[in-house]
Parts: C-alpha cells; structure tokens; sequence
C-alpha cells in the first residue's frame, strides 16, 4: 500500500515537474506565470568548464561518480531588479521527467558555482526536495535522457516554509523570473 501511495506521489510530481518546466519555455506565458510577455524575460548565458551543450554528461557528475553537481557560470546585462538567483536541474529521459537540483536564494551578485556546491552552498541559499524527496544535488542516472541546467535570475527571493512541496518553489522562481539560461547535456558519458 505505501509504495502504490510512493509511486502515485512520484508520479504526480513528474507531471507537475513537466507541466512547470514546459511553461517556462513557452512563449507569451502571460496565463502562467502573470507575465505579458516572453520578451520580458532577459537572457543569461551559461556556461560550464565541466559541461558542453548537446554533449554527454560527464560520468563523475552522474549517478556513477563522485563530484556531485558540476561547476556553473553565468552572465546577463545588468538587471537592477535582481535579488537573487535560483538553479534547477531537470531531466527528460525514456522512463519520465525528473528534477534533480534546485537551489535558489543564492545572492544575486553571485556569477558562479564551484564542482560540488550541494555540498557547500553559498550562505543563505535554500535547496529544494526534488523528485527523489530528497534535498540536494540529486545525480542523473538514466543514460539516453537530456539533462538542462538552467540558471534564473529572480525579482525576488523564494520563501522556504519548512518543507515546502517542490511544485510551490518551482511555482515561486517561475513568478519570480526576470532572466534565464541554459546549459543542456544529452545522454551520460
């Protein structure tokens, strides 16, 4: 009876995990998210001395290594609006849509994050429960997926009630975006 409840709730997450993650590559998401426009949204480039766009995921950042999460850069124009930024990992594979890492409040002046950094956070960030439930840096594992890793710049910070669904931190960064980017590795080396 507990792992049909576990994999119902897993289940319904995955759904929502995709439903959140699809709006925020929709154009004119005015409906979702209260934004008027997509142009709205600026852009941050990212990039990783780790990672390679439409490259494999290195092994030591899968479930078969040691690393853990992998080193991230970014940059935009300047945006005075900016408090805070927030880091979602997120996978598409054959099996279904998972997230594996969300941390968000990470101060907005903040242009990178080292190998690791699950590990040791930047003081006063936040990290989400992800679709595995648990908290943190969660390595893909399922070869064949694509793995995005997306950096948003936010008007604002997340609010992080003790044990705050994940559907309601991904709801929070969305209304909050005001810049995004996205570094996106396909298939595990």
């Amino acid at each position: 009876m507990g792992l049909r409840n576990r994999a119902g709730r897993v289940r319904r997450i995955a759904v929502m995990v995709t439903a959140v993650t699809s709006a925020f590559t929709l154009s004119g998401c005015s409906a979702i998210f209260g934004r008027s426009e997509a142009s709205d949204i600026a852009r941050i480039n990212v990039s990783s001395p780790d990672l390679r766009e439409g490259k494999p995921l290195p092994r030591q950042h899968s479930c078969k290594g040691t690393v853990g999460s992998p080193a991230l850069r970014w940059s935009s124009r300047p945006l005075p609006d900016a408090k805070s930024i927030a880091i979602v990992v997120d996978s598409h594979t054959p099996s279904e849509p998972a997230v594996h890492w969300v941390i968000y409040n990470i101060p907005a002046t903040t242009t990178e994050l080292g190998p690791g950094a699950a590990e040791s956070p930047p003081e006063g960030s936040g990290q989400a429960k992800v679709t595995s439930g648990k908290t943190g840096y969660q390595p893909p594992c399922e070869p064949g997926g694509s793995y995005r890793f997306s950096v948003y710049t936010l008007s604002g910070k997340v609010t992080d009630d003790e044990g705050a669904p994940l559907s309601e931190i991904l709801k929070q960064i969305a209304d909050r975006t005001i810049a995004r980017g996205r570094l996106t590795a396909v298939n595990i080396e």
